[in-house]
C-alpha cells in the first residue's frame, strides 16, 4: 500500500511541476552582455536573436535573472534630459529593455545601463511579454 502512495505522490509532483515550469518562463529574453545581443525564446524555442546596447565604459548594466515589473508604451528618462524610452519593459528599478532611435550604435556598447533595441524590435518584445504576462516572462543579463 505504501509503494502504490509513493507512485502516486511520485505522480503528482511530476505533473505539477512540469506545469509550473512551462508556466514560470514561457517566455525568456537572454541578454549577453559580451556579444551585445538578445535572444528571445517561446515556450523554449528560439524567435528572435537581436542586436542590443548595453552598459558603455562607466556604467553598468544588471546582471542577474529577473521579471518584468512594469511597462511603458512610451516612457521618458527622468534622468536623462526626458529622452524617450519607447515599448519599454523595465525589469529592475530604473533599468528597462526598451527602443533607441540610436540604431547605428546596436551591437555595441552605447546605454547608461538600459538595454537598447531597435524600435521595431522593442515593439515585438513589448507585445510579447503583454501578451504571455510578466509573471511568465524571465530575463537573463549574463556576461
Amino acid at each position: 500500500m505504501r509503494g502504490v502512495l509513493a507512485v502516486v505522490l511520485l505522480g503528482a509532483a511530476m505533473v505539477f511541476c512540469a506545469a509550473g515550469t512551462s508556466e514560470a518562463a514561457s517566455l525568456t529574453a537572454r541578454i549577453d552582455i559580451s556579444s551585445q545581443t538578445m535572444t528571445v525564446s517561446e515556450y523554449g524555442r528560439v524567435v528572435h536573436r537581436w542586436k542590443v546596447s548595453t552598459a558603455r565604459n562607466g556604467y553598468r548594466t544588471p546582471r542577474g535573472t529577473y521579471r518584468p515589473i512594469r511597462l511603458h508604451r512610451m516612457w521618458r528618462s527622468r534622468k536623462y534630459h526626458n529622452s524617450p524610452m519607447p515599448y519599454s519593459v523595465f525589469f529592475h528599478g530604473g533599468y528597462a529593455i526598451h527602443g533607441t532611435y540610436e540604431t547605428r550604435s546596436l551591437g555595441r556598447p552605447a546605454s547608461h545601463g538600459c538595454v537598447r533595441l531597435h524600435p521595431q524590435d522593442a515593439a515585438t518584445f513589448f507585445a510579447m511579454v503583454k501578451e504571455i504576462g510578466p509573471r511568465n516572462t524571465r530575463i537573463f543579463v549574463m556576461n
